[in-house]
């Protein structure tokens, strides 16, 4: 009986061990994103679309599948794999699955499958940076059985903005847009119901990437750009393809607003409320709730409603405007 106990709680204890050093999307893509896109520059194939497969297929490297044999891309055996094998429960039982002796060896190994096999030659006629063409043409081509494959690698492309990768210098790009998020979160945090002084937010501003002169920044997860002297919707709108009449709408201003030099303009919508680790935001003077809804990222009337309060309504120096 004392045996079975100790079997029971040293089961346990691996299980939480195993639960504790679980690995993040994103840990993953640190650790991976350089083989990417060195395979990008090689074979052409997207780095987004591989880490996109690599996340799906080994759930971030977490799977059995991959942690006992190193197989990140779900590549079954073949008729001319003369490698190690291992044996999975996939759409049958007991599928034959290829093993790798490192992790490395399965990333190259999925880029000389694509390469390789006729069935994927089709996908090398897009261009590396389109990662919505190429999610189709695997799952057309047969990469996997799930119906909706295509759709959740795109989904995982845009919300980790992987396509990032796809750009050149893609590694510094996708770096600064995460230091932009944590740049400015810690920003909100430092100044959250604390302070009286207006800080300006061109000190805190990092540059996720540029177009056509202007840099373009992050805040809340949402893209903006700041207006120049002479700017008006019209002109940012053909810029970035987005129609004024939307482009007010994401900022939430009336057709006769004015842009001024040094404006917020936002280039997609707003959230709902503040993503950051912040709570509440203590009003400083010449503080409104379409200032704060422009420096937070949050949609002015859904700032209003979390506030209880009418969307164009006074607030005062000392009071505590609720983010989330």
């Amino acid at each position: 009986m004392r045996k079975i106990f100790v079997a029971v709680v040293l089961s346990i204890v691996a299980m939480s061990a195993s639960a504790a050093v679980r690995q993040t999307r994103e840990e993953y893509v640190e650790k991976y994103k350089a083989i990417a896109i060195a395979h990008m520059e090689r074979y052409g194939i997207p780095a987004s679309i591989t880490m996109a497969q690599g996340i799906l297929e080994s759930d971030s490297g977490n799977s059995h599948l991959s942690t006992t044999s190193n197989n990140h891309f779900g590549i079954k055996c073949k008729k001319s794999w003369k490698g190690d094998r291992v044996y999975h429960d996939d759409d049958a039982k007991g599928e034959c699955f290829r093993a790798y002796p490192t992790v490395e060896a399965s990333y190259q190994d999925h880029a000389d499958f694509l390469d390789q096999s006729p069935r994927y030659d089709s996908l090398f006629a897009y261009s590396s940076d389109d990662y919505r063409s190429w999610a189709r043409g695997l799952k057309a081509a047969g990469y996997a059985t799930a119906p909706d494959y295509a759709e959740r690698l795109v989904k995982i492309i845009e919300s980790m903005k992987l396509y990032l990768l796809d750009k050149e210098n893609g590694g510094k790009i996708y770096a600064a847009a995460k230091n932009a998020t944590a740049n400015t979160e810690a920003w909100f945090e430092s100044n959250t119901a604390t302070s009286d002084e207006q800080i300006n937010p061109n000190d805190f501003r990092v540059t996720v990437n540029s177009h056509k002169g202007y840099g373009v920044y992050r805040t809340n997860q949402t893209f903006y750009v700041v207006a120049k002297g002479g700017d008006t919707y019209e002109s940012i709108g053909k810029i970035f393809d987005i129609s004024p009449k939307m482009l007010r709408k994401f900022n939430d201003v009336a057709k006769d607003y004015k842009l001024a030099k040094g404006d917020i303009v936002y280039i997609e919508r707003k959230k709902t409320q503040w993503l950051g680790n912040a709570m509440q935001h203590k009003v400083v003077r010449d503080e409104n709730l379409y200032s704060l809804s422009q420096s937070y990222g949050i949609r002015q009337k859904s700032l209003a409603k979390l506030n209880r309060l009418r969307p164009n309504e006074d607030v005062r120096k000392g009071e505590i405007i609720r983010l989330k």
